[in-house]
């Protein structure tokens, strides 16, 4: 017999909110039916109105807090759009709280998802200063009811309405001030704003790129054409808003698709890249490449990998997923060798060349699938390091890390789900986990990143 649900769209309902779900929304129980509730927190009695009825749970709005039983936990957002922008789900949580959550949410994951039981999850390392951490900017822009007005702003949570903003409180100031200057530039210009529905008009994303440790600043128009209407009179006026800014590219995105950046880059004014540093090692950073939007923490998890890596100047490394080799040219600080395998080329043109301009000559990149180059070498890495992205490491080179065994393999991951998924695969090929460092990458989100250590148990 089919179990009736107990809610109806619309209902408005009183809930105890016990937990919060991986999304960061507040899961309470109604007659023992599954409700959750964005923004809501645990120890809050609450006032919901449902909004959503699926078979085996619902979704509600918040609409009023019991006053004398509201969670310790909760703060006011610093941001005035916090609860209509989709990009910080966290910010009306204290930020300790946030740091145990993510913690929390590692080990459900490894728990529920890998079969692990007694892990050493070690809590969750923060921010001193958990605001204007982010290095980049990617801004969508949009249309007025005036003729040439353009808005900027983020799209509001799992829509692609943008929520105007002038600034970002996780954003650094640069790039904030910035992409206001740049879009009131291209309104003076009369340059369209970009409509996904109709596929129409020009100007897409504003996107923004600031080095912490050198200030420089790149500048990327994404475009739905090949150029701008009084392009170089443009040009002249943003690269006169800043002393910082290095480089101005143009990415041509004819496209219709929600990937920001078209396949064609044109430099316009300065350089193709900007300087950013890592702790002693200098990176190049083009308009595609892919570097870590909070360098300070970024730095925090590098030097946890290397930790885990143990190196003592002898071994032999593979960093695969190695990108534009941010943790290849760590390793290599302290390894005999280290090989990056990465399987989109700019990456490693970018990978090179940082190579070269940090002097560092024990490192070699290729471009290809990692499953397939690694058997290809004619060496035993002691150690391989992975850095996949949010889907995870695919089956074929968790498959060939079992067969290479190396002494040690160090995994950084930013989706606790696929970690765990992946570390059950290697665990079941004859790897022990040792201990897992959470690193809050991204305050006030429900995003966070981890250094795992696992170790091969000789048999």
């Amino acid at each position: 017999m089919n179990r009736q649900i107990p809610v109806q769209k619309n209902q408005t309902i009183e809930l105890h909110i016990h937990t919060l779900g991986h999304d960061g929304q507040g899961i309470g129980r109604y007659e023992d039916f599954t409700v959750f509730v964005p923004e809501a927190l645990p120890g809050e009695y609450i006032q919901a109105k449902i909004i959503k009825v699926q078979k085996n749970y619902a979704v509600g709005k918040l609409l009023e807090i019991s006053d004398n039983k509201t969670a310790s936990l909760r703060v006011d957002p610093l941001c005035g759009i916090a609860k209509r922008c989709g990009g910080c789900q966290l910010q009306h949580m204290d930020y300790q709280a946030q740091l145990l959550f993510k913690q929390q949410l590692v080990i459900d994951n490894l728990e529920r998802i890998g079969k692990f039981k007694d892990i050493q999850v070690h809590p969750t390392i923060g921010m001193e200063n958990p605001w204007s951490y982010r290095n980049k900017a990617q801004v969508p822009i949009g249309s007025t009811d005036s003729e040439a007005g353009l808005i900027s702003g983020f799209y509001a949570a799992k829509s692609h309405e943008i929520i105007p903003f002038d600034s970002c409180a996780i954003q650094h100031s640069q790039n904030d001030e910035l992409v206001l200057a740049v879009r009131k530039i291209a309104e003076k210009y009369g340059v369209s704003a970009y409509n996904e529905k109709l596929h129409k008009g020009l100007l897409r994303h504003i996107v923004v790129r600031t080095a912490f440790t050198t200030n420089e600043v790149m500048v990327v128009i994404v475009v739905n054409g090949k150029s701008m209407p009084h392009q170089d009179k443009i040009i002249n006026e943003i690269a006169t808003l800043s002393a910082n800014i290095k480089s101005i590219c143009l990415s041509i995105n004819t496209k219709k698709t929600n990937v920001i950046f078209g396949e064609q880059t044109k430099v316009l004014y300065g350089s193709d890249k900007i300087f950013d540093y890592i702790g002693d090692i200098r990176f190049g950073i083009s308009a595609r490449s892919f570097y870590q939007v909070n360098p300070v923490q970024t730095e925090v998890l590098y030097t946890k990998a290397l930790e885990y890596a143990a190196l003592t100047g002898k071994e032999t490394v593979i960093d695969a997923y190695c990108g534009i080799g941010t943790i290849t040219l760590f390793l290599a600080q302290k390894a005999k060798k280290v090989y990056g395998v990465e399987i989109v080329p700019e990456a490693i043109e970018d990978a090179k060349y940082n190579a070269e301009i940090n002097g560092i000559t024990n490192v070699e990149f290729a471009v290809a699938k990692a499953e397939d180059w690694i058997p290809k070498l004619s060496i035993r890495p002691e150690v391989i390091v992975v850095d996949p992205p949010r889907k995870g490491c695919d089956q074929a080179l968790l498959d060939t890390i079992i067969d290479m065994r190396p002494k040690r393999v160090v995994y950084v991951s930013c989706n606790p789900s696929t970690l765990a998924r992946d570390l059950r695969i290697l665990a079941d090929g004859g790897y022990e986990l040792k201990e897992v460092q959470p690193v809050d990458m991204f305050p006030h989100t429900t995003h966070v990143e981890c250094v795992v250590l696992m170790s091969r148990v000789d048999k």
